[in-house]
């Protein structure tokens, strides 16, 4: 089933079909709300929080629209009002999405990805909220611009430029030259 058939049984008190949409959204969530809040207790936090405020405003949910961005704000909404209440600025740690499970990393070459994966996730955590935000949305939500258009409520040429600019003040600040971009 795809997401506008288990919303409209979920609206329909179906609580196995919304348990099935937190199942299918539930990834892309936390890496997410880790990216905002900087927190790994924080992101599951929101994304628990989140995924109830969903579930009580599924009644008001337009059945045209697509779910994952108007879920995606939510959590990633909740993220930052919880690194605002708890004032921290604590380091992003992010699971690399995408890892292979069946290949074994080589002790150096996991070592230099991980040194990497550190120098860049304190780069972006160093970037103003708004600029943190459309770089979560992209590359740790894996939203297209289209959707990230609809989660921040912008047109989608707005978040090419967002982005543009975002990349390019988080490629200073790092002297991250290898980023790559693709497009959404």
């Amino acid at each position: 089933m795809d997401d506008a058939e288990l919303v409209a049984l979920a609206q329909a008190g179906d609580v196995g079909a919304y348990e099935d949409l937190v199942r299918r959204h539930a990834a892309a969530a936390v890496r997410l709300a880790h990216a905002v809040s900087g927190s790994a207790a924080d992101a599951e936090d929101a994304v628990q929080e989140a995924f109830v405020k969903a579930f009580h405003s599924l009644d008001r949910f337009r059945a045209d629209a697509p779910l994952r961005p108007w879920l995606m704000r939510i959590v990633a909404n909740e993220a930052k009002n919880r690194r605002r209440s708890s004032g921290r600025r604590a380091r992003l740690a992010v699971v690399a999405a995408g890892r292979r499970a069946d290949v074994a990393p080589v002790p150096e070459d996991a070592a230099v990805a991980s040194v990497e994966s550190r120098a860049v996730l304190a780069a972006v955590a160093g970037l103003p909220e708004r600029d943190r935000e459309v770089i979560s949305y992209r590359y740790f939500a894996g939203l297209s611009e289209r959707e990230m258009a609809d989660a921040l409520g912008c047109a989608p040429g707005t978040v090419k430029s967002r982005l543009a600019r975002a990349l390019d003040r988080l490629r200073r600040s790092a002297a991250i030259d290898a980023l790559e971009v693709t497009d959404g």
